[in-house]
């Protein structure tokens, strides 16, 4: 270490002295302690150490990152880390997406009772596309039944329920605490 640069984080943690190449100090500033804190805490200084060794050096900054990411979901939630706000997420997307096939199915009634009040030669549109991720649309001159509406709807909140629940299925997790959590992990 040069004269008049201060020891790295980790260093001034582990109170030993800085050398030039110091595989903690482009990663681990003198004037942010608590991030080297908090990896040190769940990983070990020494396990850190070996991990980044083995990294390529364009590859660290990011390892870096992740590592610290990941302590500071630790220290919120020991079990879970950041895997329960990943959950927790996912299960915020997974109810957006049912609210979604909900008001699609709405549109389609909506639709379907607008189809029987008109005379069937004035109908010339199309219905909207069901779902972003589908390419067909269904012509509005097609029978639009409640049978149609119900199946679609089931087939959509069965299809997010299962890709939700596949994901998460070993983990039993309280969604009112994680929503706290992983709303302070963000920041």
């Amino acid at each position: 270490m040069a004269a008049g640069h201060s020891p790295c984080a980790s260093c001034k943690l582990l109170r030993r002295r800085c050398a030039k190449d110091c595989i903690f100090a482009p990663y681990f500033p003198s004037d942010d302690p608590h991030k080297f804190a908090i990896v040190h805490k769940v990983f070990g200084a020494s396990n850190v150490s070996k991990m980044l060794q083995e990294l390529p050096f364009h590859q660290r900054a990011d390892a870096v990152s992740s590592l610290v990411y990941e302590a500071n979901a630790r220290m919120r939630d020991p079990v879970y880390g950041c895997v329960g706000a990943i959950s927790y997420l996912q299960n915020q997307v997974s109810q957006l997406q049912i609210q979604l096939a909900m008001a699609q199915a709405e549109i389609l009634c909506t639709i379907q009772q607008q189809q029987q009040q008109q005379p069937p030669s004035a109908i010339n549109g199309r219905l909207p596309e069901l779902h972003p991720a589908q390419s067909t649309t269904i012509l509005m001159d097609d029978v639009v039944s409640n049978d149609m509406i119900s199946s679609y709807l089931h087939n959509t909140i069965t299809n997010h329920h299962h890709q939700h629940f596949n994901l998460t299925s070993n983990s039993v997790i309280q969604y009112d605490s994680l929503k706290r959590e992983s709303s302070s992990l963000w920041t």
